[in-house]
Parts: structure tokens; C-alpha cells; sequence
């Protein structure tokens, strides 16, 4: 039965999955106000313990959480998403998955039927979307004419296991930001990858905007950066310190220092106000306030299928390319 909530109730909420991004979550959980941080989960009961004391709340098994959540965090595994997924809906609460949704796009369409069936709040988290500069960006291109977008999503090895590839662990986020900022879903041109699948870029159209993205785990310096090219300027964001700068006007001229000639270029850098906070925090928020009043939140079940189907294709072309090499 769907647990129904009130604009005046204290939420109560949990965490299946605590590690490194589930801890996170407990985090900000416990921060929120009017969220009543219930209880954890994990099957690595030690972990879950440790956390639970962390935030001041309790360790239970997974379908205990469940008769007492309102809503829930899932941060498992991806190969775990659709039946843990499927077991909250099921106990009748709202989910919020981490991205991506399933492991699959037939089971990512699955869960979003069953959400919609239930009458529950079910919504992906692709956090990004909630970076204070994406906002900014989007009220910033509202009017202009897009020519191109390009997001670079670089970083250096990391220290722990990768259970899944770039494409799906990191330039998912940006597949997800273009989707949401252009008016048609991006078709896929080309994609290709290193021997190691560590770093890949993808070349993508969306009626008349060319999208390039890169992602990378070779990259020794982080980079979050995406870049829009319109007629009327060029529009930085800088996801790390959310910041948007715009650069317009630019034009060549000689100048004369100390009767030497010099040529430069010129341009107007504007700097849009940004509102900075935590985009977790603020997803989090977004959550529960969807919950609380009944809306659809802002990434639903069915954004985060149309980000995993883009996945599927940049995989395909690159496993079609990687064929190719081998029959030369």
C-alpha cells in the first residue's frame, strides 16, 4: 500500500546500501529538516552497523527498513538495482535509485511501470541535474540558438573496483544534463574507447546541435566541465565550483605598446549569479518535497531509461568498432 504523506509530516526515511555514495545519503538524510533518518541497511552487516552509529540511527534487515520507511535510498550495486528496486515498491515506498536505474533498459522500464502502477514516487539519481550552474545554464540557453554542446567528464585512475564502464559511470551524468537541456533525444554518430574502456567519447546530433562527450579514468586532473556554443556566445559551466561564464562579443584588433604593433582578441565575459549548494542536498530535497506534495519528480523512472538506452547505443558502436579493428 503506497504511503501517503502530508505537507506537515515528518518523513521518515532509509538507506539500502551504505557504502562510499549510500553513506552520503545517510548524511544528508540525518541533515534534512522534517526527514526522520529511521534506519539502514546493508548486507555487509558490520558496514551498516559502523554507519548507523556514525548519523545516530539504527542497522536493520533490508524488508524491516521497509514497515517503517516513507522513502528510501537505494545505493546498491547496479546489478542489484531492479530487485531491490522492485522490493520497495513492492512494500508500497517511494525510491529514489542511484543512476543508473537498472542494469538493463528492459528492467529500468519495468521498475517505471511498477512506480506508476503503485502510485510512487520513483526517481533516478543523476545528481547533476541539481548542480545550482545547471540551473543557471538552463535559463541561460532558454533563448539562444544552440549550435553544439561538449561535456568533459575526466579523471585519474581510481582506488577502488569499477563494477561498471565510463559510459556508464560517468558520462551517464552528462547523457542525462544534454537530454534534459535540448528539445529532441540525442541520436548517436559515432563512439569509440581505449583498449581498457577507460576513457571513451561519443559524437551525437539533436536535430541541429552536435553533442560531444568525454569520459575518463586516465586523465591525471579532474575535470567536470560542459560547454555550449550558440550563435549569440559561449557558455562555460564548470560543474566542480559551479560557476556559468558567458563570452560574448569576441572581435580581433591591433594594438599599438610602445610602437609596437600587437594583435589580440577582445570579448565581454559575463558572470551569471549562481545559487552554490550541495547538489545531493538538493536532490534530496526535491525528493522528498515531490513525495510530500504528490508531483512528479524532477528525473523520473523514464529519464533514467532514456539515459541507460543512450548507454546501450555509445556501447554498441564501440563493440561494432572494436569488431572492425579485429576483422582488419
Amino acid at each position: 500500500m503506497t504511503r501517503q504523506t502530508t505537507s506537515t509530516e515528518t518523513v521518515r526515511a532509509g538507506v539500502i546500501g551504505v557504502g562510499s555514495m549510500g553513506e552520503n545519503h545517510v548524511r544528508v538524510y540525518s541533515e534534512c529538516r522534517d526527514v526522520d533518518l529511521v534506519g539502514v541497511s546493508d548486507l555487509d552487516e558490520a558496514l551498516a552497523e559502523t554507519v548507523a552509529a556514525r548519523y545516530g540511527t539504527a542497522a536493520v534487515p533490508m524488508d524491516d527498513l521497509l514497515a517503517t520507511c516513507d522513502v528510501v535510498t537505494v545505493a546498491v550495486p547496479t546489478h542489484a538495482h531492479y530487485e531491490t528496486v522492485s522490493a520497495c515498491l513492492e512494500a508500497g515506498v517511494h525510491v529514489l535509485v542511484e543512476k543508473p536505474i537498472a542494469e538493463t533498459v528492459e528492467q529500468g522500464r519495468a521498475l517505471a511501470r511498477k512506480a506508476k502502477e503503485a502510485d510512487l514516487v520513483l526517481q533516478v539519481g543523476h545528481v547533476e541535474r541539481f548542480n545550482p550552474a545547471v540551473d543557471t545554464l538552463e535559463s541561460v540557453i532558454a533563448d539562444l540558438d544552440v549550435i553544439a554542446v561538449e561535456a568533459e567528464r575526466l579523471g585519474p585512475p581510481i582506488d577502488r573496483t569499477a563494477t561498471d564502464g565510463v559510459v556508464l559511470d560517468l558520462m551517464i551524468h552528462d547523457i542525462d544534463v544534454v537530454g534534459s537541456l535540448l528539445e529532441s533525444r540525442p541520436e548517436v554518430v559515432s563512439a569509440t574507447s581505449t583498449d581498457d574502456g577507460q576513457y571513451a567519447t561519443a559524437t551525437m546530433t539533436a536535430d541541429d546541435v552536435i553533442v560531444s562527450l568525454t569520459a575518463s579514468r586516465r586523465t591525471q586532473k579532474k575535470v567536470r566541465r560542459l560547454t555550449v556554443t550558440a550563435s549569440e556566445c559561449l557558455v562555460e559551466v564548470d560543474y566542480l565550483q559551479q560557476s556559468v561564464l558567458i563570452h560574448r562579443d569576441s572581435y580581433p584588433e591591433y594594438v599599438t605598446d610602445e610602437g609596437t604593433n600587437r594583435h589580440r582578441h577582445e570579448s565581454v565575459v559575463e558572470r551569471p549569479r549562481v545559487e552554490n549548494g550541495e547538489p545531493l542536498k538538493r536532490e534530496l530535497e526535491s525528493f522528498v518535497d515531490a513525495v510530500r506534495n504528490g508531483d512528479e519528480p524532477v528525473v523520473t523512472g523514464e529519464d533514467g531509461v532514456a539515459a541507460l538506452e543512450m548507454v546501450e547505443r555509445i556501447d554498441r558502436f564501440v563493440a561494432d568498432e572494436d569488431q572492425e579493428v579485429v576483422a582488419r
